[in-house]
């Protein structure tokens, strides 16, 4: 009998958020680059600012952030920062994770190996769902 792991690993934490598009869009008008500067990443930067309407690709990024920080538990703050988390598009144009030092270091206090995330949004509200797994190879028995 075969007691390894199937693909995929364990999780760890999991992650939502939900807000609302006009609620960035709001945020952006009234503060504009501060608050670009103090949230995002350049990369996220670069690719939001390249999209028709920014806003509410910046939303479901800040949404993802929101994510990725109650899968650690930890909330935006003192122990992972906006701009620990930066979302970026990989091969197939699916959503990635890039965590700074800080990102990393919280990664493997809790045990995990990878954080994966899903975004969505219309034009009114923006989601992202992220999940903390732990993928390294092991057996149960």
């Amino acid at each position: 009998m075969d007691l390894t792991l199937p693909p995929g690993g364990i999780l760890i934490g999991i992650g939502t958020d939900l807000i609302e598009v006009d609620r960035v869009r709001g945020v952006l008008e009234r503060q504009g680059e501060r608050f670009l500067n103090r949230v995002f990443t350049d990369e996220e930067r670069a690719y939001c600012g390249s999209m028709k309407y920014p806003h509410k690709h910046y939303a479901a990024r800040f949404a993802a952030k929101e994510a990725v920080s109650k899968c650690f538990g930890t909330g935006i703050g003192v122990e992972l920062g906006w701009r620990s988390v930066s979302i970026y598009h990989g091969p197939r144009h699916q959503p990635l994770v890039r965590l700074d030092e800080q990102g990393q270091a919280l990664l493997r206090h809790v045990g995990a190996t990878h954080v994966h995330v899903s975004l969505s949004h219309t034009d009114t509200m923006a989601m992202a769902v992220a999940v903390l797994v732990d993928n390294r190879p092991r057996s149960l028995g």
